[in-house]
């Protein structure tokens, strides 16, 4: 009642001086208008200048594309431009079959960054890893290019090989060829492992909800006494959002999934779940990790928040916004894909930047324990100088050792542990219910400061109740 009497209270106050209000608008409207106008007669002169007095002769399409994208990219990591090329490839990736190597990417200042390889493609069996930097395709350098053009390069016929040049931390640079094939993206698979169901999806692509709807009742039907399910979300780089609606949708009996909200406070769009969970209500664990993102931070921040799945793990990625694509002139000069809004967890989260953070922390390796210990984040949104703010005084994770990695012996590369871990919580009834391993003893980086000089042999001691300081490695220099 007291927020309808001051709601009243300021329409009349406004109402007092509508006037000079109005008339305040008018004002600014039309002098942000003349601004504009001078702006864009500016960039005019701009591209005549270059036409005429550049070096040598310049596309003026390639020009004002490449314009239009910069202009976008400034305004944060996922807003870009595509040309009519880049958006039929979109369109491929997201229909679930194309002619590539199997990559998500991103642009970094300048720098092409892989976001995740997907599963079983090329370049997933070559090695590659989410963070690492491409610096050139076939030794054609591709620093200062836009994402389109580098997915130019990359895509092509099947049974090509394309060479990239990679650049990795704590790494030499080195080149690896990939034969390129037709990519199709099955987002999904399935299998038992022992009395549980084990559920992998690594896009979220116009297939994906129909294709985990089928391997549930697969599962179901071939293992009537089914006791839990595992969905893994690992290095899910995400994709459509109405497929990471329709894949929660079936694990939910009722309730919000999902609300996304513009620039508008009252813009606020929410998606709920329909009657029905397909599994019969199995207990549920859900794997997350860095490479965990978007599309699959909906899921498993909706199962969460729902006390419907426990998640096992590593922070996720923390990219919560929501990107729109708008066709230019029915898609005939491209499109731009530009973030419209960003989206909360069904308790209010947003998780811009910092990710979800699971119930259980568990390493994959003793090495990623490691890396986890002694820089300030793996690579994920918070990276992005450009970034969209988080929430007021929300921050990702310090640096830590996390609270479980495999024990010494263990070799990741025959083992999972973290679906080990996952397993474990669904045979106990709960993580809390879960005995805990021994901390990892990964070891905090320190600062290499100033040493005294009484005794310079001596490494310099911090001062009582402060913490050895840790920074992140340098970034390569492709």
């Amino acid at each position: 009642m007291k927020k309808y009497l001051l709601v009243g209270v300021s329409t009349f106050l406004l109402g007092a001086g509508a006037t000079a209000y109005l008339n305040q608008s008018a004002s600014a409207a039309v002098s942000s208008g003349a601004e504009s106008y001078r702006v864009l007669e500016l960039f005019g002169d701009v591209v005549q200048a270059v036409e005429e007095n550049y070096v040598s002769e310049v596309e003026s399409r390639k020009l004002i594309e490449t314009a239009l994208d910069g202009m976008l990219t400034s305004l944060d990591p996922h807003s870009n431009y595509l040309t009519p090329e880049a958006l039929n490839d979109m369109r491929d990736q997201t229909r679930g079959e194309y002619g590539g190597l199997g990559l998500e990417i991103s642009s970094e200042d300048g720098v092409v960054k892989i976001i995740s390889p997907m599963d079983g493609t090329p370049a997933f069996k070559a090695g590659i890893k989410a963070g690492d930097y491409i610096t050139a395709v076939n030794s054609q350098s591709v620093i200062g290019m836009s994402v389109s053009d580098a997915v130019k390069l990359m895509r092509g016929p099947p049974g090509e090989a394309v060479t990239l040049s990679i650049a990795r931390e704590r790494a030499d640079p080195f080149d690896v060829k990939i034969v390129r094939e037709v990519i199709k993206t099955k987002s999904v698979a399935s299998r038992m492992e022992g009395d549980y169901g084990y559920l992998r999806v690594s896009a979220f692509n116009e297939k994906t909800t129909e294709e985990a709807a089928a391997a549930i009742k697969g599962l179901k039907a071939g293992n009537p006494g089914m006791k839990g399910l595992v969905l893994d979300l690992r290095n899910n780089p995400g994709g459509l959002l109405d497929q990471a609606v329709g894949v929660s949708d079936l694990f939910l009996e009722n309730g919000e999934i999902v609300s996304q909200r513009g620039r508008n406070p009252r813009d606020i769009e929410r998606y709920n779940a329909r009657r029905g969970d397909l599994t019969g209500g199995v207990p549920m664990v859900v794997l997350i990790n860095s490479g965990s993102a978007s599309a699959a931070e909906i899921v498993a921040g909706a199962l969460q928040d729902r006390k419907r799945a426990e998640l096992v793990g590593l922070t996720s990625f923390g990219k919560g916004s929501v990107q729109t694509l708008i066709p230019l002139r029915g898609g005939a000069d491209g499109a731009i894909k530009l973030t419209t809004a960003r989206y909360y967890t069904p308790s209010g989260r947003s998780i811009q930047k910092t990710g979800i953070e699971p119930d259980l922390e568990v390493a994959q390796s003793q090495e990623e324990a490691q890396a986890i210990a002694n820089r300030a984040f793996q690579f994920s949104e918070a990276s992005y100088r450009n970034a969209l703010t988080a929430d007021e005084g929300k921050t990702r994770v310090a640096p830590h050792a996390p609270a479980e990695a495999p024990p010494a012996g263990f070799n990741p590369r025959t083992g999972d542990f973290q679906l080990t871990r996952a397993k474990d919580v669904l045979r106990n009834g709960s993580v809390a219910a879960t005995p805990k391993l021994p901390k990892p003893t990964a070891r905090m980086a320190e600062v290499v400061g100033a040493r005294p000089a009484a005794a310079p042999a001596a490494p310099a001691k911090p001062a009582a109740g402060t913490p050895p300081s840790a920074s992140p490695p340098p970034k390569p220099q492709p």
